[in-house]
């Protein structure tokens, strides 16, 4: 009988999935049972106002126990991460917040007999050598990036757990994430996001990719869906716990910013590839995420054009208004 969750702790709270996840999860579970945590960055009001926030340190076993101890955690969501291009610019950082971080995040969880723990992977533990369309569950994981070695490493840890430990942990490989709440944080898949917020800003933008590269993408309210799903599963029904591949669309560079053009027609979009370009390059096409359909029945809601019909509409009302920060 799996144990229920009563008090959830999100790290990496005020980036961009967690700040979305960190909300919904109080909608669901209560403001005041879900704790969110972060680093440096300071987080919204919305996000203080509406719930309990500590500043913590991943790296740093020793602050993870303290608010644990303090607000009696049971469940976390670990999101608290280094992405790809920052990592690439900074691999020692990026190998100490994803590896050690991971490292604690599961040792406390072991030693607090947690309920059960979140810890997203990414499609940048695929690498070159990886069937490029249809990627599949079981398959070739050879990345050519820091991000990449890490999230590899992260899931046979988290596999490691669950089998010589016995812990709940579950966990997706994530495609692009697409929002226009938070921004993204350093990641080879930004150019997704930025492209709307230029098109209503600036009625242009300049790609760092080149126009025919096509990567799994996800909208932020099936990214969260997927978080939320899978850990409310029964853990009897899961054949894997922290790789499941996920996916809801894939699109070239070119084919987002003609579907922009659909509803500003002004819209100009040039492409101007930097070193993100060689990792997206190493990434999938797309994806096969029959395991994550058959196990815990994943099922995306959102493709290209509901996407972007609805990230133009909350940009436009936001720029109106004075208030598209980016």
């Amino acid at each position: 009988m799996a144990k229920e969750m009563t008090k959830i702790m999100v790290t990496g709270s005020v980036g961009q999935i967690g700040s979305e996840l960190t909300m919904a999860l109080r909608k669901k579970y209560g403001n005041d049972n879900v704790l969110a945590t972060g680093h440096k960055t300071k987080p919204s009001p919305e996000l203080c106002d509406s719930g309990p926030f500590e500043f913590i340190n991943v790296a740093q076993k020793e602050t993870i126990e303290e608010v644990v101890k303090k607000y009696n955690i049971d469940t976390i969501y670990h999101l608290s991460a280094i992405l790809s291009a920052v990592g690439e610019k900074n691999p020692k950082l990026c190998w100490d917040v994803n590896m050690n971080g991971t490292y604690n995040i599961l040792e406390v969880a072991l030693e607090h007999e947690m309920a059960r723990i979140f810890i997203p992977s990414s499609i940048a533990a695929f690498g070159p050598e990886t069937p490029l369309d249809n990627t599949p569950q079981e398959t070739i994981l050879r990345p050519k990036t820091m991000y990449g070695v890490t999230k590899v490493a992260g899931e046979l840890l988290c596999d490691y757990y669950v089998k010589r430990f016995g812990l709940d942990i579950r966990g997706c490989r994530y495609p692009g994430i697409i929002s226009y709440e938070t921004l993204p944080g350093g990641g080879t898949t930004d150019y997704a996001v930025a492209i709307y917020f230029e098109a209503v800003k600036n009625k242009k933008y300049t790609c760092f990719v080149r126009e025919d590269t096509r990567l799994p993408m996800m909208y932020m309210p099936d990214c969260l869906k997927a978080a939320i799903d899978i850990m409310e599963i029964d853990f009897s029904q899961l054949k894997h716990h922290s790789d499941f591949n996920v996916s809801a669309m894939s699109f070239s560079a070119g084919e987002l910013a003609d579907e922009i053009k659909k509803f500003i027609p002004e819209f100009t979009c040039e492409y101007e590839p930097d070193f993100r370009q060689d990792i997206a390059d190493s990434w999938p096409n797309s994806l096969d995420d029959s395991a994550a359909r058959e196990e815990w029945g994943w099922e995306p809601s959102y493709d290209l054009a509901a996407m972007t019909k609805d990230m133009l509409e909350a940009l436009t009302k936001r720029h109106a208004e004075g208030k598209l920060n980016y």
